[in-house]
């Protein structure tokens, strides 16, 4: 983020040098004043300018809409993009043509995307914040066939007394299958490897001997 050391004669003509310098309005810079400066005798002899450090405030949504439009024009994509922050999260919506593109083979291009833009945001900002792409409704949709994995997945590990190990996916959505599968006696889950390969474990749980189990 841009940062600037102003001097002036006053205060305020360092602020004003400042706000050159940054070429913005003062409610979007963040001001300390580092030494309010001197007159000196006569206004000649031992003066000191005042000083002042500044730079933009961070604007999350602004910024993240300069880099996803730069990285979806490099991608040949002409898309609309709708930023909407709630607390921590950013909601990013896409809209325009060539979504399959943006969202490619199950997803992956828009959860790479996903974990670049989130990696871009919190190297700027102070606070952490969560990022969440969507296109075409990919997530409600997704969501749906994750948890009809689940349920197909926990079946077959009932079945054949058998772990069962899922493709790798990011946390988000192994979270979609842990949740969909909490209330399953049957069955326990949990993650195993390193990232961006980690992937979800669906294991039977054994039985009480004479007691069968519920499909």
């Amino acid at each position: 983020m841009k940062e600037v050391t102003a001097t002036g004669q006053t205060i305020e003509e360092a602020v004003e040098s400042a706000l050159a310098q940054l070429k913005t309005t003062r409610d979007r810079m963040e001001l300390q004043v580092i030494d309010e400066g001197k007159k000196g005798f006569l206004g000649l002899f031992g003066s000191r300018p005042a000083i002042v450090k500044a730079k933009l405030k961070y604007d999350p949504i602004s910024e993240v809409k300069k880099f996803l439009m730069d990285v979806t024009r490099n991608m040949g994509v002409d898309a609309q993009i709708d930023v909407k922050r709630e607390g921590k999260v950013l909601d990013i919506y896409f809209s325009g043509e060539k979504m399959a593109l943006l969202i490619g083979k199950r997803g992956q291009t828009l959860n790479s995307l996903q974990y670049l833009t989130q990696l871009f945001v919190n190297r700027q900002g102070d606070q952490f914040m969560n990022v969440i792409l969507n296109a075409e409704d990919y997530r409600e949709k997704r969501k749906e066939t994750l948890m009809d994995l689940a349920g197909k997945m926990a079946s077959k590990a009932v079945r054949t007394k058998r772990p069962v190990k899922l493709e790798p996916m990011p946390s988000f959505e192994r979270k979609v299958i842990h949740a969909a599968l909490v209330s399953n006696r049957q069955v326990k889950t949990h993650s195993e490897g390193a990232e961006p390969n980690r992937y979800l474990v669906i294991n039977p749980v054994s039985q009480p001997a004479g007691k069968k189990p519920k499909y």
